[in-house]
Protein backbone atom coordinates (compact mmCIF):
# COMPACT_ATOMS: atom_id res chain seq x y z
CA UNK A 1 0.00 0.00 0.00
CA UNK A 2 1.72 3.07 -1.47
CA UNK A 3 -1.23 5.57 -0.17
CA UNK A 4 -4.43 4.33 1.69
CA UNK A 5 -7.19 6.24 1.72
CA UNK A 6 -9.20 5.05 4.73
CA UNK A 7 -12.39 8.03 4.22
CA UNK A 8 -14.08 4.68 2.50
CA UNK A 9 -14.20 0.78 2.07
CA UNK A 10 -14.20 -1.54 4.77
CA UNK A 11 -13.29 -0.97 8.16
CA UNK A 12 -12.05 -3.87 9.69
CA UNK A 13 -10.17 -4.66 6.46
CA UNK A 14 -8.44 -1.68 6.69
CA UNK A 15 -7.39 -1.73 10.51
CA UNK A 16 -5.71 -5.21 9.97
CA UNK A 17 -4.06 -3.55 6.75
CA UNK A 18 -2.49 -0.52 8.80
CA UNK A 19 -1.99 -3.28 11.98
CA UNK A 20 0.02 -6.15 9.90
CA UNK A 21 2.73 -3.93 8.86
CA UNK A 22 2.75 -1.59 12.71
CA UNK A 23 3.33 -5.06 14.21
CA UNK A 24 6.09 -6.62 12.05
CA UNK A 25 7.83 -3.15 12.78
CA UNK A 26 7.22 -2.99 16.62
CA UNK A 27 8.54 -6.48 16.89
CA UNK A 28 11.61 -5.82 15.25
CA UNK A 29 12.23 -2.73 17.55
CA UNK A 30 12.07 -4.70 19.95
CA UNK A 31 14.61 -7.32 18.46
CA UNK A 32 16.63 -4.18 18.26
CA UNK A 33 16.63 -3.24 22.25
CA UNK A 34 16.43 -7.21 23.33
CA UNK A 35 19.43 -8.34 20.82
CA UNK A 36 21.29 -5.83 22.39
CA UNK A 37 21.00 -6.81 25.41
CA UNK A 38 21.30 -10.58 24.77
CA UNK A 39 24.48 -10.59 23.16
CA UNK A 40 26.16 -8.08 26.02
CA UNK A 41 24.69 -10.90 28.10
CA UNK A 42 26.55 -13.70 26.27
CA UNK A 43 29.68 -11.86 25.40
CA UNK A 44 30.13 -9.73 28.64
CA UNK A 45 28.35 -11.08 31.61
CA UNK A 46 24.99 -10.51 33.95
CA UNK A 47 26.03 -7.34 35.40
CA UNK A 48 26.36 -6.05 31.69
CA UNK A 49 23.25 -7.59 30.81
CA UNK A 50 21.42 -6.02 33.83
CA UNK A 51 23.07 -2.51 33.18
CA UNK A 52 21.59 -2.68 29.07
CA UNK A 53 18.10 -3.17 30.95
CA UNK A 54 19.01 0.10 33.53
CA UNK A 55 20.27 2.32 30.60
CA UNK A 56 16.96 1.50 28.74
CA UNK A 57 15.06 2.86 31.09
CA UNK A 58 17.05 6.35 30.95
CA UNK A 59 17.26 5.79 27.57
CA UNK A 60 13.14 5.46 26.87
CA UNK A 61 12.39 8.33 28.57
CA UNK A 62 14.23 10.52 26.27
CA UNK A 63 13.53 8.69 23.33
CA UNK A 64 9.83 8.52 24.03
CA UNK A 65 9.94 12.18 24.20
CA UNK A 66 11.09 12.24 20.69
CA UNK A 67 7.94 9.72 19.38
CA UNK A 68 5.72 11.23 21.42
CA UNK A 69 6.56 14.24 19.50
CA UNK A 70 6.63 12.70 16.45
CA UNK A 71 3.39 10.79 17.09
CA UNK A 72 1.71 14.12 17.37
CA UNK A 73 2.84 15.55 14.32
CA UNK A 74 1.64 12.36 12.98
CA UNK A 75 -1.60 12.66 13.77
CA UNK A 76 -2.12 16.12 12.91
CA UNK A 77 -0.09 15.04 9.00
CA UNK A 78 -3.12 12.55 8.89
CA UNK A 79 -5.83 14.62 9.50
CA UNK A 80 -4.45 17.47 6.73
CA UNK A 81 -3.86 13.85 4.62
CA UNK A 82 -7.56 12.96 5.02
CA UNK A 83 -9.00 16.62 4.79
CA UNK A 84 -7.23 16.91 1.26
CA UNK A 85 -4.87 19.88 2.54
CA UNK A 86 -1.42 19.07 0.54
CA UNK A 87 -0.61 22.24 1.18
CA UNK A 88 -0.83 22.35 4.96
CA UNK A 89 0.60 18.73 5.13
CA UNK A 90 4.28 20.10 3.58
CA UNK A 91 4.51 22.77 6.15
CA UNK A 92 3.35 20.75 8.55
CA UNK A 93 6.06 18.26 7.86
CA UNK A 94 8.89 20.98 7.11
CA UNK A 95 7.67 22.57 10.08
CA UNK A 96 7.98 19.58 12.48
CA UNK A 97 11.49 18.41 11.06
CA UNK A 98 13.23 21.88 11.84
CA UNK A 99 11.34 22.18 14.87
CA UNK A 100 11.89 18.62 16.00
CA UNK A 101 15.51 18.65 15.02
CA UNK A 102 16.71 21.43 17.43
CA UNK A 103 15.14 19.06 20.09
CA UNK A 104 17.06 16.36 19.43
CA UNK A 105 19.89 18.08 20.08
CA UNK A 106 18.98 19.81 23.21
CA UNK A 107 17.98 16.36 24.28
CA UNK A 108 21.05 15.05 23.36
CA UNK A 109 22.68 17.94 25.76
CA UNK A 110 20.42 17.14 28.31
CA UNK A 111 20.93 13.49 29.00
CA UNK A 112 24.62 13.52 28.71
CA UNK A 113 24.35 16.46 31.50
CA UNK A 114 21.83 14.50 33.85
CA UNK A 115 23.52 10.65 32.99
CA UNK A 116 25.37 10.30 36.24
CA UNK A 117 22.44 12.16 38.52
CA UNK A 118 20.11 10.27 37.06
CA UNK A 119 21.91 6.84 37.43
CA UNK A 120 22.24 7.72 41.33
CA UNK A 121 18.78 8.76 41.56
CA UNK A 122 17.66 5.27 40.24
CA UNK A 123 20.10 3.70 43.09
CA UNK A 124 21.72 1.73 40.41
CA UNK A 125 24.80 -0.27 42.11
CA UNK A 126 27.95 0.98 41.07
CA UNK A 127 29.40 -2.00 38.91
CA UNK A 128 25.75 -1.90 36.69
CA UNK A 129 26.04 2.15 36.62
CA UNK A 130 29.54 1.79 34.96
CA UNK A 131 28.63 -0.07 32.10
CA UNK A 132 25.25 1.73 31.88
CA UNK A 133 26.98 4.99 31.53
CA UNK A 134 29.06 3.76 28.82
CA UNK A 135 26.30 2.62 27.08
CA UNK A 136 23.93 5.89 27.31
CA UNK A 137 26.70 8.57 26.16
CA UNK A 138 26.97 6.43 22.57
CA UNK A 139 23.02 6.47 22.64
CA UNK A 140 22.37 10.02 23.35
CA UNK A 141 25.02 11.05 20.51
CA UNK A 142 22.65 9.26 18.18
CA UNK A 143 19.66 11.29 18.74
CA UNK A 144 19.19 13.10 16.05
CA UNK A 145 19.41 9.95 13.84
CA UNK A 146 16.35 8.62 16.13
CA UNK A 147 14.45 11.62 15.68
CA UNK A 148 14.38 11.43 11.63
CA UNK A 149 13.58 7.80 11.73
CA UNK A 150 10.57 8.46 13.72
CA UNK A 151 9.51 11.23 12.09
CA UNK A 152 9.68 9.62 8.27
CA UNK A 153 8.02 6.86 10.17
CA UNK A 154 5.18 9.00 11.21
CA UNK A 155 4.98 10.65 7.62
CA UNK A 156 4.52 7.72 6.24
CA UNK A 157 1.87 6.29 8.73
CA UNK A 158 -0.03 9.47 8.08
CA UNK A 159 -1.00 8.69 4.27
CA UNK A 160 -1.18 4.99 4.91
CA UNK A 161 2.04 3.30 4.29
CA UNK A 162 2.94 1.32 7.03
CA UNK A 163 4.86 -1.48 4.84
CA UNK A 164 7.64 1.06 3.61
CA UNK A 165 9.06 1.87 7.18
CA UNK A 166 8.31 -1.68 8.15
CA UNK A 167 11.20 -3.05 4.71
CA UNK A 168 13.87 -0.42 6.37
CA UNK A 169 13.60 -1.57 9.81
CA UNK A 170 14.18 -4.43 8.69
CA UNK A 171 17.47 -4.12 6.92
CA UNK A 172 18.70 -1.97 9.62
CA UNK A 173 18.07 -4.75 12.50
CA UNK A 174 19.87 -6.82 10.22
CA UNK A 175 22.43 -4.70 10.40
CA UNK A 176 22.16 -3.93 14.09
CA UNK A 177 22.92 -7.96 14.39
CA UNK A 178 26.26 -7.89 12.27
CA UNK A 179 27.15 -4.73 14.20
CA UNK A 180 26.70 -6.09 17.68
CA UNK A 181 28.72 -9.51 16.20
CA UNK A 182 31.44 -7.07 15.58
CA UNK A 183 31.73 -4.38 18.08
CA UNK A 184 30.29 -5.70 21.59
CA UNK A 185 33.06 -8.74 21.44
CA UNK A 186 35.81 -5.36 21.13
CA UNK A 187 33.88 -2.77 23.07
CA UNK A 188 31.47 -4.42 25.22
CA UNK A 189 28.62 -2.53 26.21
CA UNK A 190 29.65 0.71 23.71
CA UNK A 191 29.93 -1.51 21.27
CA UNK A 192 26.51 -2.65 21.39
CA UNK A 193 24.73 1.71 21.55
CA UNK A 194 27.26 2.09 18.91
CA UNK A 195 25.77 -0.87 17.01
CA UNK A 196 22.03 0.65 17.93
CA UNK A 197 22.98 4.05 16.51
CA UNK A 198 24.55 3.21 13.22
CA UNK A 199 21.66 0.92 12.38
CA UNK A 200 19.23 3.45 13.26
CA UNK A 201 20.75 5.95 11.10
CA UNK A 202 20.69 3.32 8.35
CA UNK A 203 16.56 3.38 8.95
CA UNK A 204 16.39 7.12 8.72
CA UNK A 205 18.38 7.44 5.95
CA UNK A 206 16.49 4.73 3.53
CA UNK A 207 12.88 6.23 4.64
CA UNK A 208 13.96 9.66 4.01
CA UNK A 209 15.47 8.48 0.48
CA UNK A 210 11.71 6.35 -0.36
CA UNK A 211 9.89 9.59 0.34
CA UNK A 212 11.47 11.87 -1.35
CA UNK A 213 11.37 9.31 -4.29
CA UNK A 214 8.28 7.94 -3.98
CA UNK A 215 6.28 11.18 -2.37
CA UNK A 216 7.78 14.07 -4.16
CA UNK A 217 4.07 15.94 -3.83
CA UNK A 218 4.25 15.09 0.18
CA UNK A 219 7.79 17.05 0.60
CA UNK A 220 8.40 20.06 1.44
CA UNK A 221 9.65 22.73 -1.09
CA UNK A 222 11.13 25.96 -0.99
CA UNK A 223 7.79 27.80 -0.85
CA UNK A 224 6.74 26.00 1.71
CA UNK A 225 9.34 27.53 4.25
CA UNK A 226 7.52 29.71 5.83
CA UNK A 227 6.91 30.65 9.41
CA UNK A 228 3.42 29.58 9.40
CA UNK A 229 2.85 30.93 13.03
CA UNK A 230 -0.58 29.44 14.08
CA UNK A 231 0.65 25.96 12.27
CA UNK A 232 3.46 26.04 14.53
CA UNK A 233 1.55 26.87 17.62
CA UNK A 234 -0.69 24.16 17.03
CA UNK A 235 2.35 21.51 15.99
CA UNK A 236 3.88 23.11 19.33
CA UNK A 237 1.06 22.28 21.55
CA UNK A 238 -0.35 18.99 20.39
CA UNK A 239 3.41 17.72 19.87
CA UNK A 240 4.51 18.71 23.45
CA UNK A 241 1.22 16.98 25.50
CA UNK A 242 1.50 13.80 23.34
CA UNK A 243 5.20 13.63 24.07
CA UNK A 244 4.38 14.39 27.98
CA UNK A 245 2.05 11.67 27.42
CA UNK A 246 4.91 9.20 26.47
CA UNK A 247 6.79 10.81 29.06
CA UNK A 248 5.21 10.29 31.69
CA UNK A 249 4.73 6.33 30.99
CA UNK A 250 8.49 6.52 31.28
CA UNK A 251 8.98 8.80 34.02
CA UNK A 252 6.93 5.88 35.92
CA UNK A 253 8.89 3.25 34.44
CA UNK A 254 11.80 4.96 35.47
CA UNK A 255 10.80 5.11 39.20
CA UNK A 256 9.63 1.36 39.02
CA UNK A 257 13.29 0.62 37.78
CA UNK A 258 14.47 2.41 41.37
CA UNK A 259 12.42 0.26 43.25
CA UNK A 260 13.40 -2.28 41.64
CA UNK A 261 17.56 -1.51 41.56
CA UNK A 262 16.92 -1.37 45.21
CA UNK A 263 16.08 -5.03 45.59
CA UNK A 264 19.67 -6.26 43.81
CA UNK A 265 21.36 -7.27 41.40
CA UNK A 266 19.61 -10.57 40.71
CA UNK A 267 16.00 -8.77 40.54
CA UNK A 268 17.82 -6.71 38.11
CA UNK A 269 18.80 -9.12 35.80
CA UNK A 270 15.41 -10.67 36.29
CA UNK A 271 13.22 -7.55 35.59
CA UNK A 272 15.32 -6.65 32.37
CA UNK A 273 14.48 -10.21 30.93
CA UNK A 274 11.05 -10.14 32.24
CA UNK A 275 10.34 -6.36 30.68
CA UNK A 276 12.26 -7.76 27.39
CA UNK A 277 9.66 -10.65 26.36
CA UNK A 278 6.77 -7.95 27.68
CA UNK A 279 8.21 -5.75 25.12
CA UNK A 280 6.86 -8.63 22.30
CA UNK A 281 3.78 -8.73 23.94
CA UNK A 282 2.98 -5.08 24.17
CA UNK A 283 3.63 -5.01 20.19
CA UNK A 284 0.38 -6.22 19.77
CA UNK A 285 -1.11 -3.34 21.45
CA UNK A 286 1.27 -0.60 20.41
CA UNK A 287 0.44 -1.59 16.61
CA UNK A 288 -3.12 -1.61 16.53
CA UNK A 289 -3.62 1.73 18.90
CA UNK A 290 -1.31 3.43 15.90
CA UNK A 291 -3.81 1.71 13.19
CA UNK A 292 -6.72 3.51 15.16
CA UNK A 293 -4.54 6.66 15.93
CA UNK A 294 -3.95 6.87 11.61
CA UNK A 295 -7.47 5.76 11.03
CA UNK A 296 -9.40 7.88 13.26
CA UNK A 297 -6.85 10.59 12.35
CA UNK A 298 -7.75 10.54 8.22
CA UNK A 299 -11.91 10.62 8.97
CA UNK A 300 -11.89 12.98 11.62
CA UNK A 301 -10.23 15.56 8.67
CA UNK A 302 -12.70 14.42 6.38
CA UNK A 303 -15.55 15.01 8.91
CA UNK A 304 -16.58 11.48 8.62
CA UNK A 305 -17.96 10.88 12.25
CA UNK A 306 -19.49 7.62 11.71
CA UNK A 307 -16.48 6.02 10.37
CA UNK A 308 -14.80 7.22 13.40
CA UNK A 309 -16.87 5.73 16.13
CA UNK A 310 -17.36 2.36 13.97
CA UNK A 311 -13.57 2.42 13.77
CA UNK A 312 -12.99 3.13 17.58
CA UNK A 313 -15.03 0.11 18.20
CA UNK A 314 -14.07 -2.25 15.71
CA UNK A 315 -10.36 -1.50 16.91
CA UNK A 316 -11.19 -2.34 20.43
CA UNK A 317 -12.16 -5.47 19.48
CA UNK A 318 -9.36 -7.16 17.57
CA UNK A 319 -7.17 -5.27 20.97
CA UNK A 320 -9.52 -7.27 22.92
CA UNK A 321 -9.03 -10.95 20.84
CA UNK A 322 -5.06 -9.34 21.11
CA UNK A 323 -4.92 -9.06 24.50
CA UNK A 324 -6.78 -12.37 25.29
CA UNK A 325 -4.54 -14.55 23.04
CA UNK A 326 -1.56 -12.66 24.13
CA UNK A 327 -2.08 -13.37 28.04
CA UNK A 328 -3.06 -17.37 27.33
CA UNK A 329 0.89 -16.97 25.88
CA UNK A 330 2.85 -15.42 27.97
CA UNK A 331 1.04 -17.43 31.39
CA UNK A 332 1.48 -21.10 29.87
CA UNK A 333 5.27 -19.76 27.75
CA UNK A 334 6.82 -17.81 30.09
CA UNK A 335 9.69 -19.95 30.87
CA UNK A 336 10.82 -20.73 27.30
CA UNK A 337 10.62 -17.09 25.91
CA UNK A 338 12.78 -16.10 29.01
CA UNK A 339 15.00 -18.71 28.73
CA UNK A 340 15.86 -17.05 25.12
CA UNK A 341 16.97 -13.84 26.51
CA UNK A 342 18.57 -14.48 30.11
CA UNK A 343 22.48 -14.55 29.81
CA UNK A 344 23.35 -18.47 29.70
CA UNK A 345 24.00 -19.97 33.33
CA UNK A 346 22.11 -17.19 34.73
CA UNK A 347 19.20 -19.30 36.55
CA UNK A 348 18.58 -17.08 39.70
CA UNK A 349 16.82 -14.74 37.83
CA UNK A 350 14.47 -17.12 35.94
CA UNK A 351 12.33 -17.43 39.50
CA UNK A 352 11.52 -13.79 39.68
CA UNK A 353 10.92 -13.21 35.93
CA UNK A 354 8.54 -16.07 35.35
CA UNK A 355 6.38 -15.04 38.23
CA UNK A 356 6.94 -10.99 36.91
CA UNK A 357 5.39 -12.62 33.56
CA UNK A 358 2.62 -14.53 34.59
CA UNK A 359 0.96 -11.72 36.75
CA UNK A 360 1.22 -8.98 34.84
CA UNK A 361 -0.26 -11.01 31.68
CA UNK A 362 -3.44 -10.86 33.65
CA UNK A 363 -4.30 -7.56 32.62
CA UNK A 364 -2.86 -7.61 29.11
CA UNK A 365 -6.55 -6.98 28.20
CA UNK A 366 -6.97 -4.20 30.00
CA UNK A 367 -3.27 -2.67 28.88
CA UNK A 368 -4.42 -3.28 24.87
CA UNK A 369 -7.86 -2.03 25.66
CA UNK A 370 -6.48 1.34 26.95
CA UNK A 371 -3.86 1.84 24.33
CA UNK A 372 -6.99 1.70 21.21
CA UNK A 373 -8.39 4.33 23.97
CA UNK A 374 -5.08 6.47 23.57
CA UNK A 375 -5.05 6.07 20.28
CA UNK A 376 -7.83 7.01 19.30
CA UNK A 377 -8.30 10.55 21.63
CA UNK A 378 -4.76 10.98 19.48
CA UNK A 379 -6.50 10.69 16.67
CA UNK A 380 -9.21 13.01 17.41
CA UNK A 381 -6.92 15.81 17.75
CA UNK A 382 -7.86 15.04 22.26
CA UNK A 383 -4.22 14.90 23.17
CA UNK A 384 -4.71 16.09 26.61
CA UNK A 385 -6.59 13.14 27.83
CA UNK A 386 -3.83 10.23 27.70
CA UNK A 387 -1.78 13.06 29.44
CA UNK A 388 -4.49 12.90 32.79
CA UNK A 389 -4.64 9.17 32.13
CA UNK A 390 -1.35 8.09 31.95
CA UNK A 391 -0.38 10.85 34.84
CA UNK A 392 -2.97 8.75 37.28
CA UNK A 393 -1.68 5.32 36.59
CA UNK A 394 1.77 5.87 36.41
CA UNK A 395 1.31 7.82 40.07
CA UNK A 396 -0.61 4.55 41.31
CA UNK A 397 1.80 2.01 39.62
CA UNK A 398 5.00 3.67 41.33
CA UNK A 399 3.55 3.95 44.60
CA UNK A 400 2.19 0.73 44.79
CA UNK A 401 5.60 -0.77 43.14
CA UNK A 402 7.74 0.63 46.53
CA UNK A 403 5.25 0.23 49.14
CA UNK A 404 4.65 -3.62 48.13
CA UNK A 405 8.23 -4.35 46.51
CA UNK A 406 10.09 -4.82 49.72
CA UNK A 407 7.68 -7.82 50.74
CA UNK A 408 6.50 -9.37 47.72
CA UNK A 409 9.69 -8.79 45.39
CA UNK A 410 9.69 -8.46 41.31
CA UNK A 411 5.90 -9.60 41.41
CA UNK A 412 4.49 -6.59 43.48
CA UNK A 413 5.59 -4.55 40.00
CA UNK A 414 3.60 -6.67 38.21
CA UNK A 415 0.09 -6.35 40.69
CA UNK A 416 0.66 -2.71 40.63
CA UNK A 417 1.60 -2.20 36.54
CA UNK A 418 -2.04 -4.29 36.40
CA UNK A 419 -4.20 -2.02 38.42
CA UNK A 420 -2.44 1.39 37.35
CA UNK A 421 -4.23 -0.22 33.82
CA UNK A 422 -7.27 -1.02 35.32
CA UNK A 423 -8.18 2.75 36.47
CA UNK A 424 -6.60 4.49 33.65
CA UNK A 425 -9.07 2.34 31.23
CA UNK A 426 -11.78 2.93 33.33
CA UNK A 427 -11.41 6.55 33.41
CA UNK A 428 -10.09 6.54 29.29
CA UNK A 429 -13.59 4.75 28.85
CA UNK A 430 -15.96 7.42 30.26
CA UNK A 431 -14.12 9.98 28.60
CA UNK A 432 -14.38 8.30 25.51
CA UNK A 433 -18.38 7.48 25.30
CA UNK A 434 -18.66 11.55 25.93
CA UNK A 435 -16.47 12.03 23.07
CA UNK A 436 -18.15 9.54 20.75
CA UNK A 437 -21.43 10.62 22.04
CA UNK A 438 -22.70 12.66 18.87
CA UNK A 439 -20.46 10.63 15.79
CA UNK A 440 -22.52 8.62 13.72
CA UNK A 441 -25.59 10.45 14.70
Amino acid sequence: MTHARLTQGDISRQLIALSAPLLMGNILQQLYNTVDAVIVGRFVGDIAFGAVGVAGSVMNLFLFLISGGCDGAGALLSQFYGAGERETFRREFCLSGLFGAGASLVLTLLGLLALEPLLVLLRTPAGVAAYAASYLRIIFLGFPAAFAYHLSSCVLRAVGNTQAALYFLALSMGANLGLDLLLVPRLEVAGAALATVLAQAIAAGLCMGYLRLCFPELMFRRTDMVLDLPLLERTAKFSSVTALHMCNLYIGKLLVQGAVNSLGDEAIVAFTAATRVEGFANSFGDSGAAAVAVFVGQNTGAGEEGRVREGFWRGQRLLLAFGVVMSLIMIAGAEPCLRLVLPAGSASGQGPAVGYLRLVACFYVFNFLGSGQAGCFRGRGRADLPVIGATGHISLRVALSFLLAPRMGLPAVALATGLGWIGVVTFWDLMMRRELAGAGK
